[in-house]
């Protein structure tokens, strides 16, 4: 465990910023993806709450 008496040494340039012209991401790309699971997957529990409210449904009115 650290006590108050040890001091951390950091150094300044340790941390190289990472330049972002060079590895551009498609971020709109990931997003639409993700938005596209992200509907899948509502659908898909929708479905399954709809089936289960029809198969909970008492037919004998």
């Amino acid at each position: 465990m650290s006590t108050n008496e040890e001091q951390l040494e950091v150094a300044e340039n340790e941390f190289d910023a990472v330049d972002d012209s060079e590895n551009p991401e498609p971020t709109a790309e990931v997003a639409k993806t993700n938005l596209s699971k992200r509907r899948t997957i509502d659908n898909l529990l929708e479905e399954r709450r709809l089936q289960k409210q029809l198969a909970d449904y008492d037919f004998d009115l």
